[in-house]
């Protein structure tokens, strides 16, 4: 099976993933952050080159998605192709980042892949309120993501229920987070599990 975490910034995601795995045994898959050869040319000169950072990030996605298709193992995987293209390309687009005709060439590329590559099994998407995810970015304290605007997780967080309710195709359940504390409390994953159990092995998932 193939299980993927998604949420906007700080909303939980790598967190719950870990949490998943130990649980159920799954095979975590975390986006590799660590290089990217655009990332430096990117924040210096945002239009020139958000075309090249997306296609190198759309590349990287369809290499894991392809590992995990070939998986004979349960993985988790934090963010997925889709968000990629969907919430974060489109925002760059919505920004004038990304031209029209970059971006549908863009998207072509994308739509090429999907032709191969089947959807996840479940996607659980995490929910969460501007002040609830600002208040976990602060928590966790790196830098690069203290100067995040309010309007660029606004952005984030429309693109996401767009995606999310009026895009995407496979098989979703939505847990809103704001209130839980997965992490800390055992009662509030012990919610989680529940629902993904149901959505997973029950005769009737609950929503």
């Amino acid at each position: 099976m193939h299980i993927v975490i998604a949420g906007n910034i700080g909303s939980g995601k790598t967190t719950l993933t870990t949490l998943l795995a130990r649980h159920y045994g799954w095979i975590p898959k975390f986006e590799a952050v660590d290089f990217n050869p655009y990332l430096e040319d990117y924040y210096r000169d945002i239009p020139r080159w958000s075309f090249a950072l997306e296609v190198y990030f759309l590349k990287q996605r369809f290499k894991d998605i392809l590992d995990i298709s070939r998986s004979d193992q349960t993985v988790i995987q934090d963010r997925s192709i889709f968000e990629g293209v969907y919430v974060f390309a489109a925002n760059n687009h919505a920004m004038g980042h990304l031209d029209d005709r970059d971006f549908h060439c863009y998207m072509e590329l994308f739509e090429s892949m999907m032709s191969v590559v089947r959807t996840p099994d479940l996607m659980i998407y995490l929910r969460a309120s501007i002040p609830h995810l600002v208040s976990n970015i602060q928590k966790r304290g790196r830098d690069y993501e203290q100067q995040i605007q309010l309007d660029y997780l606004k952005n984030l967080n429309a693109l996401y229920d767009d995606f999310i309710y009026h895009h995407y195709k496979g098989r979703v359940l939505t847990v809103d987070v704001d209130q839980l504390d997965f992490l800390d409390r055992r009662a509030d994953l012990a919610k989680i599990l529940h629902l993904i159990d149901s959505h997973l092995f029950g005769l009737f998932p609950e929503t």
